[in-house]
């Protein structure tokens, strides 16, 4: 039995894509944008449940 000679892909298919450092943020502070986020999120959510009423 031989080995599969057949290449699956290119050598950078399996790694991920990296961030460039002037847009990455602290970990504190992506926690306080997704809070803000979902805060935003559950306020228009119940906003459109009063206009539905």
């Amino acid at each position: 039995m031989g080995r599969d000679e057949h290449n699956k892909g290119s050598n950078a298919s399996g790694s991920l894509p990296q961030t460039p450092k002037n847009q990455k943020i602290a970990a504190r502070d992506m926690k306080e944008e997704t809070a803000r986020e979902f805060a935003e999120l559950r306020k228009s959510a119940v906003s459109s449940k009063k206009r539905k009423s």
